[in-house]
């Protein structure tokens, strides 16, 4: 049986904004989600995190772009198919692009929602974040609140009606 609802966050810690969905996992520990909600620090993972897109029928993702938007800006994608992620997903393009691909083929693929937040370079190195997208982290994660939200909501009327 499938868990409710991982939120992974992918990139490289070490290269500055570019690990940002790592920077937003590690600060939502401290806020209260629902029960049946995961946090886990991807990284750089790829193909290693295919386990986890197979065990969870959500899955919210949260990753840097490079899309020529200003540093910072936030955008909420619900990919289905490999092509749906933005050009230049970061270091980690390939991986997650390819994972998408073999879950299709596997009839696997759970609901995914993919916050992406621009950043302006990949070259950066460092753990600290630049002040655009270090300002761009709360409102991410009001929007993944606001989602889960709607989301667990919404499932407790079908239950309730059930």
């Amino acid at each position: 049986m499938k868990q409710a609802t991982l939120i992974l966050g992918v990139g490289n810690f070490l290269m500055g904004d570019e690990g940002i969905g790592v920077h937003v996992v590690n600060h939502l520990h401290a806020d209260a989600l629902p029960g049946n909600t995961v946090l886990l620090d991807g990284g750089t993972g790829g193909f290693h995190l295919l386990e986890y897109f197979e065990n969870y029928s959500h899955v919210i993702i949260i990753d840097a772009t490079l899309d020529n938007n200003p540093p910072g800006t936030i955008r909420l994608i619900k990919p289905r198919f490999a092509k749906d992620f933005p050009p230049a997903m970061s270091t980690h393009d390939i991986g997650l692009k390819d994972m998408v691909s073999a879950l299709q083929l596997l009839d696997k693929m759970p609901d995914i929602d993919l916050f992406v937040v621009s950043i302006a370079t990949i070259q950066q190195q460092g753990i600290e974040l630049t002040e655009a997208v270090k300002q761009a982290v709360p409102h991410v994660i009001h929007q993944i609140n606001k989602l889960l939200e709607r989301r667990y909501k919404k499932e407790s009327v079908l239950i309730e009606e059930a």
